[in-house]
């Protein structure tokens, strides 16, 4: 009888290990979607009160009139990992530039405050 328990305990236990490693990388490395946007680099900031994190602002163009005139426009907040690049965008604020970024479905702190982490960048000359 006491071994049925333990064996039940155990495998109960090896099941809410298992789930939980799966949740956690669904949630928080999984890449659930990623591609480019093109904008202008508005703002680019390292920030925080205890662990420190790069992120950027980028206006992105909707609508545009006559003479090229943004008559709407939309904001992508993201979030950078890597120093080299955050480096390289802080050093072209204010400049048209291209993005790739990789979504997450969920924010670890340490990563930035963005679901969206930028791997690259290059300027629209």
């Amino acid at each position: 009888m006491k071994r049925i328990i333990k064996k039940t305990v155990f495998w109960l236990l090896a099941m809410i290990v298992i789930l939980s490693c799966i949740f956690i990388y669904g949630k928080y490395f999984y890449t659930y979607s990623d591609g480019y946007r093109a904008g202008l680099l508005q703002k680019f900031s390292h920030k925080g009160n205890f662990i420190k994190t790069y992120e950027g602002e980028m206006i992105l163009s909707s609508v545009s009139g006559n003479q090229n005139v943004t008559i709407a426009s939309e904001k992508f907040y993201f979030s950078v990992t890597n120093k080299n690049l955050a480096s390289q965008l802080d050093t072209i604020q204010g400049q048209m530039v291209i993005v790739h970024y990789q979504q997450k479905n969920g924010v670890l702190f340490w990563n930035g405050e963005s679901e969206y982490i930028v791997d690259s960048v290059k300027r629209i000359p």
